[in-house]
């Protein structure tokens, strides 16, 4: 014969209501710690000295998060002018001077200079000891004129007679140079031309001074004469 329970001591029955209540109350402590405001604690010192009340509070100090670095800029890339290589001589190696003797003496003769010659200048006479004459003498000289004089056609046609003085230098060999018409007696129509014409012509034998033959200068008259 089984037992029987009594239904009012029986707490098989209900223990799943109490199950259930206590898991409902879990879940409320639960919710209710986290909506739970925390406060910071704040602790008052009373420091009476005297007359004077200090109330001292102790605030933490919050922590800031520190500012992010600067971004850094990237640098524009310098460029660099390089140079064009320029060619470097090579230097020649020093000699070693230790083992030369520094107190030979090398004389180095020194070439001569050449004689400087004085260009002489060649004086000219109007006097001098021994008069130029032209070769063969003064008579043969006229005759040579005459026989090579040529008289110029305006001349001849014009009727234009006269004599022209010829200026003239006889050089050391004979020859005549400088030949001129002395200013102030020339006739023209072509007679000076032909009187200076011919006396170049003419041979010397050069005049000379303390036995050297030198230039004279002469003066000599050409007579032009029509025959008629």
């Amino acid at each position: 014969m089984e037992p029987k329970k009594n239904p009012k001591y029986d707490l098989t029955r209900k223990s799943s209501l109490f199950f259930n209540i206590g898991l409902v109350v879990s879940l409320l402590l639960v919710v209710v710690a986290f909506e739970w405001k925390s406060y910071d604690e704040v602790s008052v010192i009373d420091n009476y000295a005297g007359d004077e009340f200090e109330e001292i509070i102790d605030i933490p100090i919050t922590e800031q998060p520190p500012p992010p670095p600067p971004q850094e800029i990237p640098k524009q890339p310098e460029i660099i002018e390089v140079p064009d290589e320029e060619e470097i001589e090579e230097t020649p190696p020093i000699q070693d001077m230790s083992d030369i003797n520094t107190e030979t003496v090398v004389d180095i003769p020194i070439p001569a200079a050449p004689p400087v010659q004085e260009e002489r200048v060649q004086e000219i006479f109007d006097i001098v000891e021994e008069e130029a004459q032209p070769r063969g003498g003064m008579k043969e000289f006229y005759e040579f004129l005459y026989k090579n004089i040529e008289y110029p056609r305006q001349a001849i046609r014009l009727g234009i007679e006269g004599t022209a003085y010829v200026r003239f230098v006889i050089d050391e060999k004979g020859n005549v140079e400088s030949a001129e018409v002395v200013e102030g007696r020339e006739l023209g129509y072509g007679l000076d031309e032909e009187a200076i014409r011919v006396i170049k012509l003419t041979k010397w034998t050069p005049g000379k001074q303390r036995g050297r033959a030198v230039k004279q200068r002469k003066i000599l008259p050409v007579k032009f004469k029509l025959q008629k």
